[in-house]
């Protein structure tokens, strides 16, 4: 259990024991819980959009896209952020990419990308009928199982960044949490699983591509902007589907 005590405390804001973060090994075993960290993320905005009950559409998008970014403390939009500014300002230079990606500060394009993706979940999020809250449960799942995917497909190449203990993780146990969560998106989807599984196949995808085009792998940004733009492409693919 410490590997999920471990997955929750890195990803959300939830409190959980500290014994969770010195535990090496355990952070190695959190990269499996992964999608089951992103079920609980999307349990409690679920919970929430029916405590809302009928309350107008745009007010209920806004508080569950605000209960969204506050449950994983704005982690994988920081990681968005510097992307969008090492990609623009590298010029296709790798050095240049990662020093930019590791300056706290955010440029212009990393403030415009941020207000633009939250832009468009917020108006998918609007568009959704109440009836599609798998939508809403699903997608934070999708983005942390695109997380173990990308740990165990992509190299690693951030000496000494947060996800250096999470490369010795077990890939039989990451696959086999990437195979059920997949197959709880296609088969519990109801209407748009299959559609939410292939728009966030081809982000994954087209960003792996590009990251190994530019890096030669992946680093936590580069992670943490593949959450949020796997979120966005399941939220975009369901409201296309309802």
């Amino acid at each position: 259990m410490q590997g999920l005590f471990a997955a929750i405390g890195f990803l959300t804001r939830v409190p959980v024991p500290a014994s969770a973060f010195s535990d090496q090994s355990a952070q190695a075993h959190s990269l499996a819980w992964y999608p089951m960290v992103g079920l609980l993320i999307g349990a409690i905005l679920c919970g929430l959009q029916s405590a809302l009950g009928d309350t107008p559409r745009l007010v209920s998008a806004a508080l569950i896209l605000l209960v969204w970014v506050g449950v994983t403390g704005g982690l994988h939009v920081d990681g968005l952020a510097d992307s969008a500014d090492a990609w623009v300002g590298g010029l296709g230079d790798r050095v240049r990419t990662m020093e930019i990606m590791k300056d706290p500060r955010s440029g212009p394009a990393g403030v415009v990308t941020i207000v633009l993706l939250l832009l468009l979940k917020f108006a998918a999020l609007a568009s959704l009928p109440r009836s599609a809250w798998m939508a809403v449960l699903l997608a934070p799942m999708l983005a942390r199982s695109g997380l173990t995917l990308a740990f165990i497909t992509t190299p690693y190449v951030r000496s000494g960044g947060l996800g250096r203990n999470l490369v010795d993780a077990s890939r039989g146990a990451c696959i086999g949490a990437v195979g059920l969560s997949s197959a709880l998106i296609i088969f519990a989807g109801a209407r748009f699983g299959v559609w939410a599984w292939v728009a966030g196949a081809l982000v994954f995808c087209w960003w792996r591509l590009a990251c190994m085009r530019r890096l030669g792998g992946m680093t936590g940004d580069t992670c943490g902007a593949l959450a949020e733009l796997l979120e966005a492409a399941v939220l975009v693919a369901a409201a296309l589907a309802a």
